[in-house]
C-alpha cells in the first residue's frame, strides 16, 4: 500500500441554515483499503458521502485526490476523478437486461452519424466479462436485472464501476436491506475489490459486518468526526459500544436498574 492517500478529505463543514451537518470532518481513504464509515441517523454519513461524491459542495474544507486539490462541482466531476458511488437504492431499470443496466447512461456505440447504435455484442461481451472478473455468477446477461438477488444487483453495480474505472468505490449502505447470504455476496465482492487496490467507503450501520470487512472505522457523531480506529486496536465488542455510546448506554442501564 503506498503512503499517500486515494482520497483525503480535510476539515469539511456544510450547513443547511442554521443546522450544522459537518463540523470539521476529515477521513482519509488508501488504496486497497475498507474504510468503514459509521453512525447513527442524522450523524452526516449521507451528507459526506454527496459532498466527496460531487452532489454537495462543502462549504469550507478541502478535498485531494492522490495529493492534488480537487473542486468537484457535480457526479460526473467525482466519477471523472475516479470517485464512483453505488447507493442502497441502485439506480437500474429492472426489466432492462443485465448488460443494459452494466452500461446504463454510459453505452458503447457503433456506427456515425444517423447510423450510430447501441454495440450490442461489445455491450454483452464486456458486461459478461467484468462481471464474471469479480467473480460473480449471474448466468445469461441478457436477463432482466430484476431477476437477480438484492446481493447479486449491488455486486453487478460494483463491478461496473470497476469496469470504469473506480479508484475510489462508497458505498452506501450496500448490506442494510439484506439477509445473511445476501450480505455475504457483497461483503465477498467487496474484498475482491480491495484485493484489486481500490479504496472503498463502506457506510454501514452493521458492525458485524464492518469489523469483518474493515481496515479502519471513523465514527461520526453529530455531524463531527468522534473515533478513528484501526482493526488491530478493538475488538468487535468494543467497535459496538464505540458505534452505540458506551457512556450513553452505561448511564441508562443504571438508571433502569435503579
Amino acid at each position: 500500500m503506498s503512503d499517500a492517500p486515494l482520497l483525503a478529505a480535510r476539515d469539511i463543514r456544510k450547513s443547511f441554515g442554521a443546522i450544522a451537518a459537518l463540523s470539521g470532518v476529515s477521513l482519509t481513504v488508501y488504496a486497497g483499503q475498507v474504510t468503514c464509515l459509521l453512525g447513527d441517523n442524522g450523524a452526516g454519513k449521507s451528507t459526506l458521502i454527496k459532498i466527496l461524491s460531487g452532489v454537495l459542495q462543502p462549504d469550507s474544507g478541502e478535498i485531494r485526490m492522490a495529493g492534488e486539490k480537487v473542486a468537484f462541482r457535480s457526479a460526473r466531476d467525482a466519477l471523472d476523478r475516479g470517485i464512483a458511488t453505488v447507493y442502497q437504492d441502485l439506480a437500474v431499470v429492472p426489466v432492462m437486461p443485465i448488460y443494459r443496466n452494466f452500461f446504463l447512461g454510459r453505452e458503447p456505440e457503433t456506427g456515425r452519424g444517423l447510423f450510430r447504435r447501441l454495440d450490442k455484442q461489445k455491450a454483452i461481451r464486456v458486461a459478461s466479462d467484468e462481471i464474471a472478473r469479480i467473480g460473480i455468477e449471474v448466468g445469461d446477461v441478457h436477463r432482466p436485472i430484476q431477476t437477480l438477488s438484492g446481493g447479486e444487483r449491488q455486486s453487478v453495480a460494483i463491478a461496473r464501476a470497476i469496469h470504469f474505472g473506480a479508484r475510489v468505490l462508497i458505498l452506501d449502505e450496500p448490506t442494510s436491506a439484506l439477509g445473511v447470504k445476501e450480505a455475504e455476496i457483497v461483503l465477498r465482492y467487496i474484498r475482491h475489490a480491495k484485493e484489486r487496490g481500490i479504496g472503498i467507503v463502506f457506510i454501514t450501520h452493521n458492525v458485524h459486518h464492518a469489523h469483518l470487512i474493515g481496515d479502519t472505522f471513523e465514527i461520526l457523531k453529530r455531524g463531527a468526526m468522534s473515533e478513528t480506529f484501526t482493526r488491530q486496536s478493538l475488538d468487535k465488542d468494543a467497535l459496538l459500544r464505540h458505534m452505540a455510546g458506551g457512556n450513553e448506554l452505561a448511564r441508562l442501564e443504571l438508571e433502569f436498574e435503579a
